[in-house]
């Protein structure tokens, strides 16, 4: 009689996770290092429990909502801008799982992949105007920051948009658009991390502060994309 066959372990999914791993080209310092290392051992024990990655995208969601409702139902404060920051981390890091899982499990599909852009065509403009909501909730003096949070809200859309649009764009037609491979060019990128916005709310507790990092990010993104959405249209000209 033959035994019954053991499910995996959880050292089981990471060590299939470790040789399972997207390409880092073009990939921001704090995703490829942090959250993408984070995602797998959220992914390891989600197969562990049976979670699906809908659920997990699903925990993604929640956590990144309950972070903004922070940032929207109280004044700014350490402790708010704290936990908000932890669970819009915390959504950023389950984002991540969620294709994990889908490959250690074999359980992705064009549903599941239509879920997760959803979710975070959703999520980018909310978080920025969430801050102009707080803003003009809370702080008079830093309505300049409203303008400076719809502006942001704009850019991630478009910024979005032209990432995943280009890359579809250049697979149908057998090219990649991917932008370089190497360490520096991670750390180059790293303003424009969607990990690096998460973090910026621990300064949340000092409003002034947090506006004036808030714009200066924001500057930094605007010339990435104006010097990312030229390079990816000349490629895209080239194969057109």
């Amino acid at each position: 009689m033959k035994a019954p066959a053991r499910s995996p372990s959880f050292r089981d999914n990471l060590r299939s996770l470790d040789g399972a791993q997207k390409s880092g080209a073009g990939v921001p310092a704090y995703m490829r290092w942090v959250n993408r290392r984070a995602g797998r051992v959220i992914a390891a024990g989600a197969g562990r429990m049976g979670l699906t990655p809908n659920m997990v995208t699903g925990i993604s969601a929640l956590l990144s909502g309950l972070g903004l409702v922070l940032v929207i139902v109280f004044e700014p404060h350490v402790w708010t801008g704290v936990l908000a920051a932890l669970l819009l981390a915390a959504g950023f890091a389950f984002d991540s799982a969620d294709g994990q899982l889908a490959r250690l499990t074999g359980a992705g599909g064009p549903a599941g992949e239509w879920l997760d852009h959803v979710v975070d065509a959703i999520r980018t403009p909310t978080v920025h105007l969430c801050v102009a909501a707080a803003m003009l909730l809370y702080r008079e003096d830093l309505r300049w920051a409203v303008i400076v949070a719809a502006c942001f809200a704009v850019l991630s859309v478009g910024q979005f948009m032209s990432q995943i649009l280009a890359e579809q764009l250049a697979k149908q037609r057998g090219a990649r658009a991917e932008e370089g491979n190497g360490k520096l060019k991670s750390w180059i990128l790293l303003p424009n991390d969607t990990g690096t916005l998460c973090w910026m709310f621990v300064l949340w507790g000092a409003p002034a502060v947090f506006c004036v990092g808030y714009a200066l990010l924001f500057a930094l993104n605007l010339l990435h994309a104006a010097v990312s959405m030229r390079r990816k249209f000349r490629l895209l000209r080239t194969l057109g």
